[in-house]
């Protein structure tokens, strides 16, 4: 064996035990003040990892709306996560989802940020994504959609339909309600009775359609009948002369 073999198996053998050193002596890797509590507690659990009960689950973990109780993943309140009331439909807006002019704004920037590609601004299917040669979606303004429930939206929203991919995983609970509201809205301002509106709107769109009505006429209708005829008769004769 030659020096040159003799000094690799030296270097070699020297960083061995310099390993098992690092692993006992040195640094005393073998006893750690963290070993017994390699993770802080949970904000959820409130506790570490290792001491979890092995069918815990956490409390207040998932979305939680203001003035809610249950969290999200367990889906308790059927009507909310899933528009269903005792296994049907639901009818009506969940009872904690309040209406306001906020969350009418916010559905619409979810909507035209999600749905109006194919279902078009107004809801008529005649988005841009139909001009590329998407199968055109049926319109929010038939009688068939202006008749389902509330439920029949949201789930639809939430599991697709047809050529529509889930949107369960893209939009929380609360947007979904939001953009079915803002859908109630866009059919409602397409399908309204004037006996829905409010004494001031209905006093607005009285007087709008009554000045509609009073527009003045043509300067042709204004000089009447007799008079056009005149002008008629004098341009045929100015064409006999000729």
């Amino acid at each position: 064996m030659n020096l040159s073999q003799r000094l690799s198996r030296s270097v070699v053998l020297v960083l061995a035990l310099l390993l098992v050193a690092g692993c006992t002596e040195i640094g005393n890797m073998q006893e750690q003040d963290k070993l017994h509590k390699p993770y802080s507690e949970s904000p959820n659990f409130d506790v570490a990892a290792p001491e979890l009960e092995p069918n815990a689950v956490p409390i207040g973990a998932g979305f939680l709306q203001e003035g809610r109780e249950d969290p999200a993943f367990l889906q308790a309140d059927t009507h909310f996560y899933m528009g269903m009331v005792e296994d049907e439909l639901a009818e009506d807006f969940p009872p904690n989802f309040e209406i306001t002019e906020s969350v009418l704004a916010e559905g619409q920037r979810q909507y035209e940020g999600f749905c109006s590609p194919c279902h078009g601004y107004s809801g008529y299917g005649d988005g841009v994504l139909t001009q590329e040669g998407l199968i055109k979606p049926a319109s929010f303004h038939t009688d068939d959609l202006r008749s389902r429930p509330v439920g029949s939206l949201y789930n639809t929203i939430t599991n697709g339909q047809g050529n529509m991919f889930s949107y369960g995983g893209r939009i929380s609970p609360e947007n979904r309600w939001a953009i079915v509201a803002y859908m109630r809205a866009l059919q409602l301002s397409e399908y309204a009775e004037l006996s829905a509106l409010s004494d001031d709107m209905q006093t607005a769109f009285e007087a709008a359609t009554t000045d509609e009505d009073a527009a003045p006429a043509s300067d042709m209708d204004m000089m009447g009948t007799d008079a056009a005829s005149d002008m008629d008769d004098a341009a045929d004769a100015e064409s006999s002369d000729e």
